[in-house]
């Protein structure tokens, strides 16, 4: 399946940059799966038909937050969540998101009753349009809940050590450092949290004896927790 996918991706990069020559608001894209192809932007609108996984497909714009994207292939025309588009951006195939959907300039597009009339007059679900749920302004796409991440491992002499760092959106923060030597290692993690708890964790195993970890920390409401355990990995 993905070198299915890379080649249909290989194929539309040439058709993604003619388009955007030629000034074409279409781009080339890719379905990642088996996918509907829905009459509106959402699972509750009724499927016009099944898009293949690596069908070629073209994007005309998304909802504004680009949650469901306005599609054509083999004749047809409806929605897709933007999780199951694939398109080129920087020499590679990626998911299409918000980030991905400006740098390529795919806008945003209304969905209305005049879409519907102009594409599904001959499908027997036509006539209940008020019977689906009324087109609505789609928010912002959510921001991530992760800032920033970073993971660094260097080893020698036989020893390995990886640290990591993750910050949260809310302002918390976690560390970790970790060492493996000799058949055995030990971690110690740090925990910060965006209201002024934080948790610290070590950890130590060493191979045919088992593990000891302790834990302890303070939550935000000022009260303290802690605990130590000892479990056989092996």
């Amino acid at each position: 399946m993905l070198k299915k996918l890379f080649v249909a991706a290989a194929l539309i990069a040439g058709a993604t940059l003619a388009g955007t020559a030629s000034g074409n608001a279409a781009t080339a894209a890719v379905s990642t799966a088996n996918v509907n192809l829905r009459a509106g932007p959402s699972t509750a609108y009724p499927a016009v038909t099944v898009v293949p996984a690596g069908t070629p497909i073209t994007t005309f714009g998304c909802v504004s937050g680009y949650s469901w994207c306005d599609i054509a292939f083999a004749g047809y025309r409806g929605w897709v969540a933007a999780s199951y588009i694939q398109l080129v951006y920087g020499g590679a195939p990626v998911v299409l998101t918000a980030p991905v959907a400006a740098a390529v300039g795919i806008g945003v597009v209304a969905f209305n009753r005049a879409y519907w009339d102009q594409y599904y007059t001959a499908y027997p679900w036509y006539g209940r349009w008020a019977a689906y749920p009324p087109p609505r302004a789609y928010g912002p796409y959510p921001a991530p809940r992760v800032t920033s991440h970073s993971r660094d491992v260097t080893c020698a002499n036989g020893s390995c050590t990886g640290t990591s760092g993750t910050t949260g959106r809310y302002g918390g923060s976690t560390s970790q450092t970790r060492t493996c030597a000799d058949g055995s290692c030990s971690s110690t993690r740090n925990t910060e949290g965006p209201y002024g708890g934080s948790a610290t964790r070590t950890r130590s195993c060493a191979y045919g004896e088992g593990c000891s970890a302790t834990r302890s920390g303070v939550t935000g409401g000022g009260r303290t927790f802690g605990g130590t355990r000892s479990f056989s990995r092996w």
